[in-house]
């Protein structure tokens, strides 16, 4: 499947009675890249979450190429074209590599494990070792090539750099800009490293307390130092 337009209009979700996201509206056309930024706890995870059919959704559509998969279950979406990569990097630790692979293909030929194997090769070389047996690093590539050889429409990657070393940050960022570069796939990045996503980014978003702060594109938000500072309390 081609990659896929996404449009949010007036989101309100959250968890139980607490209302985490408020009137959240933005669109991301196909094979587009959107860099999602805020402070902790100002609704980024909410956001993707909700996206995926994880929270109680209040208000508000969201629009799959038009189709609206708000009424949809989490394994609805997913078969619909949606792919979500969780920031808790959520393997099965006591399956294999390649194991944890097969759970991605769907219903792909076994020999579609090369692509991710392609696309880190770590993994090809770690095949046979058990999920537990993995660096963070190589669990963080192992369930975004599960996710990737679904082949989604719109990808959600939720935080992919946390907690990991400079070197294997580089090696996702390059991995993550060649798949987008194939326009494949729409891709939506949750990251706190600035840098990281606006070099990535085609178009930004800021949450702020759940809400729409700010949005444009990463030269926009460069030349504004000042909306750095007081969105995302970080020097520019």
């Amino acid at each position: 499947m081609p990659a896929a337009s996404l449009d949010i209009e007036g989101l309100s979700a959250g968890y139980g009675p607490t209302r985490i996201l408020e009137d959240v509206s933005f669109s991301v056309p196909a094979g587009g890249r959107l860099a999602i930024l805020g402070r902790n706890g100002m609704g980024k995870t909410t956001l993707f979450a909700t996206i995926a059919g994880q929270t109680r959704r209040y208000d508000g559509r969201i629009n799959l190429d038009e189709g609206d998969l708000s009424a949809l279950s989490g394994p609805d979406r997913a078969l619909r074209g949606l792919g979500y990569v969780p920031q808790s990097r959520a393997i099965f630790k006591s399956l294999t590599v390649e194991e944890n692979l097969f759970v991605g293909l769907k219903s792909r030929p076994k020999s579609a494990l090369e692509e991710a194997y392609a696309m880190f090769p770590r993994l090809a070389e770690r095949r046979r070792n058990l999920g537990s047996q993995l660096s963070g690093g190589e669990q963080q590539m192992l369930t975004t090539a599960r996710s990737i050889l679904g082949q989604p429409t719109v990808l959600l990657l939720d935080e992919p750099l946390e907690g990991l070393a400079p070197v294997i940050c580089d090696e996702l960022m390059a991995a993550f800009l060649s798949l987008a570069e194939t326009k494949a796939m729409t891709i939506l990045l949750v990251e706190q490293r600035i840098k990281a996503a606006l070099d990535f980014a085609e178009s930004v978003l800021i949450l702020e307390r759940g809400r729409v702060a700010w949005s444009g594109t990463p030269a926009e938000l460069e030349a504004q130092p000042e909306t750095v500072d007081r969105l995302l309390g970080v020097g520019h």
